[in-house]
């Protein structure tokens, strides 16, 4: 599995982050995608980025199956209709932890980082392009999705910050 981009973690966490982040990845490579363990290696950077980091207490497997349900939760793995799908209880107990473990290790995540359903930063790109929240914008007191207008739009739009690309 190719690595994503490399991500700032302070020479105090990179070896917690290199542990947490060795387990993600080998269980993305085998479970789920190249863009799920991305996300993770995303996930445990910010993490290890905060003060005080919060990876620097508790097990490091039990971070790598918080990070994945946590990523899971917001991206509808657990959802049968989605691809890929996997059970939480799989993911917990391929990752070896219970899942209460997982859950409360996902929430204390999804709280430091401020994750949400189709939350743009930790979407993945398939979620993306699906997400009216990211297109739909109030132009003149009308809801207008920025897809449907001239490119020159969209382009100020994305320039600005506001839709994550030019479609």
């Amino acid at each position: 599995m190719s690595q994503g981009p490399p991500y700032r973690v302070p020479r105090a966490m990179q070896a917690r982050y290199d542990a947490i982040t060795g387990m993600t990845d080998c269980f993305c490579e085998e479970n789920l995608n190249a863009e799920y363990a991305d996300l993770s290696r995303k996930a445990a950077a910010a993490l290890s980025r905060k003060r005080p980091s919060p990876l620097d207490t508790g097990r490091e497997r039990s971070w790598a199956a918080g990070i994945v349900y946590a990523l899971g939760q917001i991206n509808f793995l657990f959802d049968k209709d989605s691809e890929p799908y996997l059970s939480a209880t799989d993911v917990c107990a391929k990752i070896g932890v219970s899942q209460g473990t997982a859950s409360r290790y996902a929430t204390q995540i999804r709280d430091r980082l401020g994750l949400w359903h189709f939350h743009p930063d930790w979407c993945l790109q398939d979620l993306v392009a699906e997400n009216p929240l990211l297109w739909i914008f109030e132009v003149d007191g009308l809801l207008v999705d920025l897809r449907e207008l001239p490119r020159e739009v969209q382009e100020e739009a994305f320039r600005l910050g506001l839709i994550p690309y030019v479609p």
